[in-house]
């Protein structure tokens, strides 16, 4: 049994100007210890999909599905309290802005504490104790410190591996990252994708890596689903997705890659697309 298995899944927004489709029936399934990447152009509902799957998009969205189980838990059918229960601590996620998703007007170490407190039996020293091996875990120096600093008071590679810290706080099954280096500098980027993958690894969950850069997919994906306007283009392991893509959009994203220029002009996927796109 698969640790995530969504069949057909579909979102509608309502807009001024009527239904917008954001996602057209799309399957994502994950196992346990696998790391599956999700690639293609802002806009192709890389996110959507995630956040329907952690029930957090807005009520003016419309999200139907087959199928969406979670250790054969039908998503679906839970209630908000029971929803709570697994969301956080069985299913995590890391937000695209770290500095925005935490909240200025409390401190880092409260913060880490809160997700403890909601999902776990944890005394509060225990608590505290759990938090600074959390930060230590994910790279922070003078954890001890950190705990009475305020968002604004560090860097965003400091801000994203607090963001990691509270998701894998519980020991999740499976942890959603979406574009978690984005807006870092290489170094911190580079960094950031070698703990997540180490936390995967070391403890077998699953993990779904948001993207639109091909070299993080080949370096840490061992399945790729690639998308183009809330449509899967294909589906492939890491390997046979790079040496043999069968999308012309994926040969697209390829080709765009600058290790892959042959000319003066870098091709862009609108050149591989006829009028009516893919």
């Amino acid at each position: 049994m698969p640790l995530l298995e969504i069949r057909n899944l579909r979102v509608e927004f309502d807009t001024a100007k009527g239904p917008f489709r954001a996602l057209d029936g799309v399957d994502y399934t994950v196992e346990a210890g696998e790391v599956l990447a999700i690639v293609g152009e802002s806009g192709s509902g890389k996110s959507v999909a995630m956040l329907a799957t952690m029930g957090l998009l807005p009520d003016t969205a419309t999200i139907t599905a087959d199928k969406m189980e979670f250790e054969g838990r039908d998503l679906r059918k839970l209630s908000a309290k029971e929803r709570r229960k697994v969301i956080g601590k069985d299913i995590s996620m890391i937000f695209q802005e770290p500095i925005a998703s935490l909240n200025p007007c409390f401190t880092v170490g409260f913060q880490l504490s809160e997700a403890l407190k909601v999902h776990t039996n944890l005394s509060k020293a225990d608590r505290k104790a759990r938090v600074l091996e959390l930060m230590r875990a994910v790279g922070l120096p003078d954890p001890e410190r950190r705990l009475s600093a305020f968002p604004h008071q560090m860097s965003g590679g400091q801000c994203q591996r607090v963001m990691i810290a509270m998701a894998i706080a519980c020991a999740p099954k499976l942890l959603i990252a979406d574009e978690p280096t984005t807006a870092l500098d290489v170094t911190i980027q580079k960094q950031i994708l070698d703990l997540l993958v180490k936390l995967q690894q070391d403890s077998g969950m699953g993990l779904i890596m948001i993207t639109h850069d091909m070299g993080v997919v080949a370096e840490t994906a061992d399945r790729v689903i690639v998308q183009y306007k809330g449509r899967k283009m294909e589906e492939a392991d890491v390997l046979s997705l790079f040496e043999a893509p069968k999308s012309n959009y994926t040969k697209a994203l390829l080709s765009a890659l600058p290790e892959n220029a042959t000319g003066d002009r870098l091709p862009t996927v609108s050149d591989f697309a006829g009028a009516g796109g893919f």
